[in-house]
């Protein structure tokens, strides 16, 4: 199959920007370095849909190095780097994936990636998986199953699985305890902000930040904004959520009412018309909306294009300008997309390192798990995430205690 990349003569400062990731990504190198003599995936066809920038080429080479036939195509049009995916080609990866694609090319990429008869496959955000059952059917008898990276992606696993039509395994990687804790809170935390302040230059002290959504990565936005000396509000349909919000030092309000006071608002809850028409008609001037969450359907683009009086600009890169009839400005960050990738370079590389480790062990799980899973939706084993944080503290120079015999015992009595 022959890639289709923007330009290969890229490949070597995108191959500069994997081999910075890999000095910092002990568990994929341990990984690679116990499996690739052992090309623990020979002979299989891989797919690999993930926002591609240097981390996640890692992921694919570490893959491909352990003898996986590994197809790469993004996930996002804005997160794809093409000097990473000019760096992927060079290696012997094939890549479908252009930086700022088409709706259309988009979905082209998916199809040619899919050509490849994929056994395994590593989705982010779900769309692999809904072609698959929508358009190329043909493909699930072929397939030992695949994982999912993303919140968003499982909400729409869990809805499949729900209806019974969920056609093959797929493992919520996402909802393994390591990665829920570390990639979701302190992954999405950083990145999300790095991406906002590298884009507007603003200072996010002294300012009202509002946060939508108070799952584990609004935790981490939430936790991050205070500490940057923001004041916080969070918005919130789950009253389990709201009052731990509260609890945790935040202010809880409903939209319309945290849509008054609001600078920055960032959207972090996997729905969609979080922000819409009745919130933009009461904002002040100059607010910076972005969204954290998988899909460009959280902040309402439709309601502010109908708003806006004028065309809308770019007044600096990665902000486009809406401009009210009373002469308010709204900021919308990377297009409404996920800011932290859109506007950034994603989550932290030491973060991404455990994320990846398990998209590596869920590979290997569906594997060594060929013909014994039934369709549906899985979790990693514990074990798997146990093997994951201790490699990991043994990589940072930690370590911890162990239970004695007798302390065991004590814990296990009836």
């Amino acid at each position: 199959m022959e890639s289709m990349i923007k330009d290969k003569n890229l490949a070597g400062a995108g191959q500069q920007k994997i081999t910075w990731a890999k000095a910092h990504m002990p568990l994929l190198n341990y990984l690679n370095a116990k499996y690739a003599a052992k090309k623990i995936f020979k002979g299989i066809n891989m797919v690999v849909t993930i926002h591609l920038e240097a981390k996640t080429a890692y992921l694919a080479q570490t893959l491909h190095n352990c003898g996986a036939n590994v197809v790469v195509t993004g996930s996002n049009p804005l997160s794809t780097q093409d000097d990473v995916a000019a760096a992927l080609v060079a290696s012997g990866i094939t890549v479908f994936a252009t930086h700022a694609c088409t709706a259309r090319e988009y979905d082209l990429y998916l199809d040619k990636a899919l050509d490849s008869k994929p056994a395994l496959i590593v989705d982010d955000g779900g769309d692999l998986v809904h072609k698959l059952h929508a358009t190329r059917r043909d493909l699930i008898p072929g397939l030992l199953g695949g994982s999912e990276e993303t919140t968003t992606g499982v909400h729409r696993l869990k809805a499949l699985a729900a209806s019974g039509k969920l056609a093959f395994p797929m493992i919520a990687v996402n909802d393994s305890y390591c990665k829920y804790l570390f990639d979701n809170r302190y992954g999405t935390g950083q990145s999300a902000w790095d991406g906002i302040m590298r884009t507007t230059n603003l200072s996010v002290a002294g300012k009202t930040v509002v946060v939508a959504g108070y799952g584990w990565c609004g935790k981490g936005v939430a936790m991050r904004a205070k500490g940057l000396g923001a004041n916080v509000i969070v918005t919130e349909v789950d009253p389990v959520k709201g009052i731990e919000a509260v609890f945790d030092g935040f202010r809880c309000l409903p939209m319309q009412e945290a849509a008054k006071v609001g600078d920055f608002f960032v959207t972090v809850t996997g729905c969609k018309d979080v922000i819409r028409k009745e919130h933009f008609q009461v904002m002040k001037d100059g607010v910076v909306l972005a969204n954290a969450g998988h899909f460009d359907v959280e902040v309402n683009k439709p309601d502010l294009e109908a708003l806006s009086v004028e065309k809308p600009y770019e007044v600096r890169k990665n902000i486009t300008t809406y401009t009210m009839q009373d002469g308010r400005h709204l900021n919308l960050l990377g297009e409404g997309r996920l800011v932290n990738l859109a506007c950034g370079d994603g989550h932290a590389v030491e973060i991404m390192d455990l994320s990846f480790a398990m998209q590596f062990l869920a590979m290997r799980y569906l594997l060594e798990n060929k013909g014994k899973l039934a369709k549906g939706l899985y979790v990693l084993p514990h074990e798997l995430d146990t093997e994951v944080a201790t490699l990991k503290l043994q990589a940072m120079g930690y370590a911890i205690d162990t239970l004695s015999p007798e302390q065991q015992a004590y814990l296990h009595q009836a």
